[in-house]
Parts: C-alpha cells; sequence; structure tokens
C-alpha cells in the first residue's frame, strides 16, 4: 500500500528517517515496522514564528518497495550523421541546447572559449593565489558557465517558461541530488556540480555530439541576412544555424554584434556589492533564537526587496554557509560574486545587494549617441574597472562595513571574510556611482528596519557586483526565436537577454532547440 501525507512538524523529527516512522505510527496509525520506505516529494521550512516547522509532502511504502524511479529518464539516441546544429557556449543554455537537440534528432556541435570545468579550477586557484586573471577561463568563461562555480541553485519563479520539473530530471539523471526535486529552493552545490555537468558532457559525445574547448567564436558567417555557421579562433569553421549561449559577460561577442549591424538593445541590469554577515547572525536573526540553526536546521537564507526612488533595490543570489568569489573575466576588473558548497558549512553568508539601473540613468559615454546598445556595457566595465583601482589594480577588493556605508563614514577595520584575494578599506558610499550608493544606502537601512540586526557592522559591503544579468538583449522574433533579422540564429539564454539564472537558462536552452528542429523542417 502507498499513502501520501502532508505533514508538519519539528525539525528533529523531519531529520532522520527512523524518528518520522515513528511520529507516522503515532499520529497517522502506521505500523512502523511496516514502513518500508518513505519518499520525501517537497520539503520547506517555515521561521515565520517563534517555532520552526519543517512541511513535508511524503509517499509512504508501507508492506511493499517502491518500483518507480525517483526521477524521469530522458531517452538520448545516437545522432551521428544527422544535420548538426551549432552551439556558442557551454553554459546551462548551451548545455541543455545540446541535449534537446539530441531527443529531436540533431547533432549537437559545442564551441565553448573556456577550459573543462576540472581544467577550469586551476584557473579560478590563480585568481585568488597570483591575481592573474585567464580571460579565457574564469569564474565566467568555461564549461558549465557562470554558474557551475556560482553555488548550483536551481530556484527560479520562470515556470510560466517552460517545463522546469524536466530540467530538475535532466539535472539527476546526470548526478544531482533527488533532494533538489523536494526542496523549495534546490540547490546542488558548486563542489558537486562539475560532477554533473562532465556527465552532461559525456552523454552529448556518447550520442554523437561533439564538444570543442578553447575554441572561441571569432565571427558568424552572415549570407543573405541567413547565419550558416561561425569561424573559430583555432582556424576552425563550423557550419550550420547557431544557437548562441555565450553568457552574460562575452562582451567581445556584443561588440562584433554592434559593429556588424545585428540587431540588438540597451537592456536593463543591477548593480551593487556583495554583503557578507557571519553566517551565524543570519541563523540567529531568520530563525528567531539565539542558538541560531542548532542541530537539525540548514543555514539560514533571506530575501529583501524594496522600491527606493522608483527603483528596485534587492538581495541578488543569497549563498548562506557561502564564500566571495573574484569573477572577473579580464584584465582591469574587479567584479565579485557568490557560491556555496553542497553542505552550506562555511561560517559566513552573503548575499548580492543591488540596485535596479535603467538605461536612461546612465550618463552618454563621451562620442556615444542615444540609442547606444552598449551603453550599459560601458557603464558595467567602467564600475570594474574602479572597483579595480580601488583595490590597488589587483584582485584586491575594496570593501566597507554595512553601517558605516549607510552612514557614509570610512571603515577604518574590516572584519574577517571569505574573499581570499583580500580586502582594502574604501569609501564605497563615494566610490559607486551617486544614484546607486544613495539609494542602496536608503534600501539597507530599510532592510535594518525590517530584520532587526540584519544592518550591522559585523557585516562587510564588498565591490562590485555588476554581473547580474546581460547589459543587452540580442533581439529576437518571439514565435521562432530566430533573431529578427539574422535567420538561422537563435540568441539564447542569459547571454542574450532572455534568462536569468541555470533554470531559466536551460529552460531558454531547450526552446532554442526546439525552434531549430522547426527551421530544419520549414528549411
Amino acid at each position: 500500500m502507498i499513502q501520501e501525507y502532508q505533514l508538519r512538524i519539528l525539525p528533529e523529527i523531519a531529520a532522520q528517517e527512523q524518528t518520522l516512522k515513528t511520529y507516522l505510527g503515532k499520529e497517522k496509525g502506521v505500523d512502523p515496522q511496516e514502513i518500508t520506505a518513505i519518499r520525501v516529494l517537497k520539503r520547506s521550512i517555515d521561521a515565520r514564528q517563534r517555532i520552526i516547522y519543517v512541511n513535508l509532502k511524503v509517499r509512504v511504502y508501507i508492506n511493499e518497495a517502491p518500483t518507480d524511479d525517483e526521477y524521469t529518464h530522458t531517452v538520448y539516441p545516437n545522432v551521428e550523421g544527422k544535420p548538426q546544429v551549432i552551439v556558442v557556449g557551454a553554459g546551462p543554455a548551451g548545455l541543455f541546447a545540446a541535449l534537446r537537440l539530441i531527443e529531436l534528432g540533431l547533432r549537437p556541435i559545442i564551441v565553448e572559449r573556456g577550459k573543462d570545468v576540472r581544467e577550469r579550477k586551476k584557473d579560478l586557484a590563480l585568481i585568488s593565489r597570483e591575481h592573474t586573471v585567464n580571460p579565457e577561463s574564469n569564474y565566467s568563461f568555461g564549461e558549465g558557465g557562470a554558474g557551475a562555480y556560482s553555488d548550483g541553485k536551481l530556484y527560479t519563479r520562470s515556470k510560466k517558461r517552460g517545463n522546469t520539473d524536466k530540467i530538475m530530471h535532466v539535472f539527476c539523471q546526470h548526478g544531482a541530488s533527488t533532494a533538489i526535486l523536494a526542496d523549495a529552493h534546490p540547490h546542488i552545490g558548486t563542489d558537486k556540480l562539475p560532477r554533473v555537468i562532465e556527465n552532461m558532457r559525456n552523454t552529448i559525445i556518447g550520442c554523437g555530439g561533439e564538444v570543442h574547448f578553447e575554441t572561441r567564436m571569432e565571427r558568424l558567417i552572415i549570407e543573405n541576412n541567413e547565419s550558416k555557421g561561425i569561424e573559430t579562433s583555432t582556424g576552425k569553421t563550423f557550419l550550420g544555424p547557431v544557437i548562441l549561449a555565450t553568457g552574460h559577460s562575452a562582451r567581445d561577442v556584443y561588440r562584433w554584434l554592434a559593429n556588424n549591424n545585428v540587431t540588438m538593445e540597451a537592456k536593463g541590469i543591477a548593480v551593487g556589492v556583495r554583503l557578507e554577515h557571519p553566517a551565524e547572525l543570519i541563523d540567529q536573526i531568520q530563525y528567531h533564537r539565539s542558538k541560531g540553526r542548532g542541530e537539525f536546521l540548514p543555514a539560514a537564507e533571506y530575501s529583501f526587496v524594496t522600491q527606493v526612488e522608483e527603483r528596485g533595490v534587492y538581495s541578488f543570489c543569497m549563498c548562506p554557509g557561502g564564500i566571495v568569489v573574484p569573477a572577473a573575466s579580464g584584465p582591469e576588473q574587479v567584479v565579485v560574486n557568490g557560491m556555496s558548497p553542497s553542505n552550506r558549512g562555511s561560517k559566513w553568508s552573503n548575499s548580492g545587494m543591488v540596485v535596479e539601473v535603467r538605461p536612461q540613468d546612465i550618463p552618454l559615454a563621451e562620442g556615444a549617441t542615444p540609442g547606444d546598445v552598449l551603453s550599459v556595457l560601458r557603464f558595467q566595465e567602467e564600475m570594474e574597472r574602479q572597483s579595480w583601482l580601488q583595490g590597488g589594480m589587483r584582485q584586491t577588493a575594496p570593501a566597507q562595513r554595512m553601517t558605516d556605508f549607510t552612514r557614509k563614514k570610512l571603515s577604518y577595520d574590516l572584519p574577517e571574510t571569505s574573499y581570499t584575494p583580500g580586502l582594502i578599506s574604501s569609501p564605497l558610499h563615494f566610490c559607486l556611482p551617486d544614484f546607486v550608493s544613495r539609494r542602496l544606502q536608503l534600501g539597507l537601512q530599510q532592510f535594518g528596519r525590517m530584520s532587526h540586526g540584519f544592518l550591522t557592522n559585523e557585516a562587510v559591503m564588498i565591490g562590485v557586483e555588476t554581473r547580474t544579468s546581460s547589459p543587452v538583449r540580442i533581439v529576437r522574433d518571439n514565435e521562432t526565436l530566430q533573431h529578427v533579422s539574422v535567420s538561422g540564429l537563435f540568441p539564447c539564454g542569459e547571454g542574450a537577454g532572455y534568462a536569468g539564472g541555470i533554470v531559466s537558462a536551460a529552460i531558454d536552452g531547450e526552446r532554442c532547440a526546439e525552434a531549430a528542429a522547426t527551421y530544419f523542417t520549414k528549411g
């Protein structure tokens, strides 16, 4: 017999299967000795009150073993000799586009400017150890994209865009924990995600696709307003329709598109800082108790959002029990991001704390004209350059204690941090653009009133967080997903301005693969 129950229980009961069996025996009249398995279908934490509860939806197997798999398997056929589609970029959009192409009987050819996910890790270490940024292999470029080493969070609100369940099941099929199917805010973890990405690559190659690392797209081959393929930095040419999934930091691609009159438009982003608290303090605030998370609760999360002077101010990419990392993708840049291991076990918690910026907020650069599609990109670059200068022209990051920032006061010392390249005390309240700094100060003061103890000098603000999304949108037709003026070109994912985060990028990758299949059919 199989029964499903909705439970609202204490964390210590939810923590282990045996205590859960005992609870079911007492509250649901099920003999614990007859329970052969319990599968958690949904899990969330309710910490709104002093007493914290875990909400569970469970499937209980009584005197019988589970016969169904926890996730749905996708069948990937062999596509050797099939028509090929070029996929530029091996981030979540590109990987899921390639997998979906295989499902549809097409052969993906992935070109990735960076290294494979394991080799890439060596270059990441050099950023912290030697302050050296490899412009082709860093936290933005390489197999897995920007998400591979920035947490692996799978929470998304974009369910209307496509099948989020399918994305989760594909992750599980390639080695992710099935806990992501149940958790309200699913998370793979920076330490676990590389192996999942490798397994996806192995599926693609095993089915007859190709993956070319350290192969940067130099130009699109466009003839009679149709994309015929790409030329690459290795001298190789790849022919076929193109899914352009380069990620939000491929500024050379944006410049090539602008210089070759491929229609784009400037897009709003959000910029600010990475805010780091002691994890214990966030646990105490969010769980409303001095002992913090205790033995049975995970590192606490938070989410803040408000409006200040007609612009959003909000937390972004919150990493409980995580670390702050150097995310520059080229010279003369200091950019920060956050990530967490799967156990979320560090003694810090961080998030981006950012302010909405629209194209009309940005003064025109010298020599630029109204409607400049790269205005937001240049604004990003200048913020990152100023951060690099403030940091001593190394990957040392400018930083300021949180309350000092709101009071426009220089911090004479800084707290211990997870940011390994090091911090240097800087007046971020002065260094950030005024319209960003002012809104951020007012927003943080409001968050402090909303959550007692959050606004504190125990927290440090680390500059700058600018890579929240793409600064441009590569304009495509809403129905065919092809570029509005170049047929056979499918702008895709976060880099094209159509996604934000791993899951929404993966969904867009699948959609673009389906559109490419339709393009073949109609062609």
